[in-house]
């Protein structure tokens, strides 16, 4: 594996490590470091740094649903079209294309059922391409971005069985 490679694996694992700490897993020095890191900010490849938040923990947990959404394709729109129209959307915290039965996987998030819905039916379901929308809200995160959510303890109820 390469240097970049390495280092993006790391920054992946922790994004709080220091170039020190950085350096010395890689075997290299604090100025090559920094060098990978602004030449990777700057070809677009690390977008950002963001915790990781069990939000139960918090006292504001924000709603957050995945919305599915069908498209109908014509000469002149295509997917990117359609995703460039969405990712404007601040209330969009991730959008992707997929396969399988729908088109686009959203992630929304906003202070309300009411505000998720309101913003669905008002902001999404009006792209003149899109053709249906599926709305799952979110009820539990066990696992976020490779991070486990919960307090440790392992479950000690006693087992019954028949």
């Amino acid at each position: 594996m390469d240097i970049r490679a390495e280092l993006l694996s790391l920054l992946r694992e922790n994004a709080r490590y220091t170039t020190v700490d950085l350096a010395r897993m890689l075997g290299t020095d604090e100025s090559e470091v920094t060098e990978q890191i602004e030449a990777l900010e700057a070809e677009g490849v690390l977008k950002g740094y963001q915790a990781v938040v069990d939000w139960r923990r918090t006292d504001e947990e924000p709603v957050r649903a995945l919305v599915e959404c069908n498209v109908t394709l014509d000469r002149e729109t295509g997917y990117d079209d359609i995703a460039a129209r969405l990712v404007g959307f601040p209330e969009i915290q991730s959008l992707r294309l997929v396969s399988g039965e729908y088109d686009f996987s959203l992630t929304v998030e906003a202070d309300s059922m009411g505000e998720v819905s309101r913003f669905v039916s008002e902001k999404v379901a009006p792209v003149p391409e899109i053709t249906q929308t599926v709305t799952h809200y979110l009820m539990e995160s066990y696992k976020e971005r490779g991070f486990e959510f919960g307090d440790g303890h392992d479950d000690d109820r006693l087992s019954v069985s028949p």
